[in-house]
């Protein structure tokens, strides 16, 4: 897959492009519905099936107060994408600059940088540009002027309700992981990148990888079995989400500590991937290090032998 970072024309073999506009968030059943008609157009052109998504969420840049935690980090959101089997990814980088282009401007850029564009794809209710003044109408009649087919997609709905990535965060904050999956159409996963901590695990005999999941939508908290993945390698682990009542007073910033069974390496700066298989307990303060010590060794006995359920 070609992940294309820079401004200017990405297509210099001319190929017929055809792309899926949009957050992504998640790359849920309802992402993967516009994705699959924009890969049967490209397969139909014999062309390019791209996607065009952002490094941010734009709220980030336009209404910072309404900003919703991601689902995935970019990272993972791109490894996502491939999988799906989109051929390119534009990504376009949301600042101040950006956000004020027209909508009708924007269109004509994508359609300068694509080249040979056939085809646009988006959700039915998709809006972009400057204060959100362009829509699936006005793609159309841009696409009569510039030659491209428009694809207005609808919802998909799941037990009743619509597959939006905002229900798929309230599934997530609700630890409703096998629901948080189907939305998805694959396992929930945690991801964020390993940062050294204050190596409180190390000095109680229990080392863990600290997960970075600042702007991420976190699971209740609490302990968990879980399966972690990094770099190609896979480990059962005991996952503490919270605040660590034992050893911190009135903290705020919340925490995911992975601690993973049988595992010694270093893996500061990698990506991790956190799949739960059961919670063990709730976080609670114990009277002393000894005590949450022996806490800490149920824990990993219990994640030793978990199952997903």
């Amino acid at each position: 897959m070609n992940v294309i970072r820079t401004d200017g024309p990405w297509n210099a073999e001319g190929r017929a492009v055809c792309a899926a506009i949009g957050v992504f968030d998640g790359v849920h059943l309802g992402h993967q519905s516009i994705l699959r008609r924009t890969m049967d157009d490209a397969g139909a052109a014999n062309g390019i099936a791209a996607v065009i998504t952002f490094d941010r969420h734009p709220n980030e840049v336009v209404a910072p107060e309404r900003t919703p935690p991601l689902i995935y980090p970019l990272s993972k959101k791109l490894r996502a994408l491939k999988e799906f089997g989109a051929d390119a990814v534009r990504i376009i980088h949301f600042d101040k600059a950006f956000s004020q282009l027209a909508a009708e401007d924007f269109v004509r850029r994508l359609a300068a940088e694509a080249g040979n564009l056939k085809s646009i794809c988006v959700g039915a209710g998709f809006t972009f540009g400057h204060r959100r003044q362009g829509n699936v109408e006005l793609l159309r009649r841009l696409g009569a002027k510039l030659s491209f087919a428009v694809d207005g997609v609808g919802d998909v709905r799941l037990e009743g309700e619509t597959v939006s990535s905002t229900r798929v965060r309230q599934t997530v904050r609700e630890g409703r992981f096998d629901l948080a999956g189907r939305l998805l159409g694959r396992d929930y996963t945690l991801a964020g990148t390993v940062r050294r901590g204050a190596q409180l695990g190390r000095k109680l005999g229990f080392p863990t990888a600290n997960v970075d999941v600042a702007g991420i939508v976190t699971p209740p908290t609490g302990v968990y079995a879980a399966e972690a993945s990094v770099g190609g390698i896979r480990r059962c682990a005991a996952v503490n989400i919270g605040f660590r009542p034992t050893v911190e007073t009135n903290a705020v910033t919340l925490h995911v500590e992975a601690h993973l069974v049988d595992f010694h390496e270093e893996i500061y700066g990698q990506e991790m991937e956190l799949l739960f298989l059961r919670k063990l307990r709730e976080e609670q303060k114990f009277a002393s290090l000894d005590a949450l010590k022996a806490q800490v060794e149920q824990d990993i006995a219990a994640a030793r032998t978990a199952e997903k359920v």
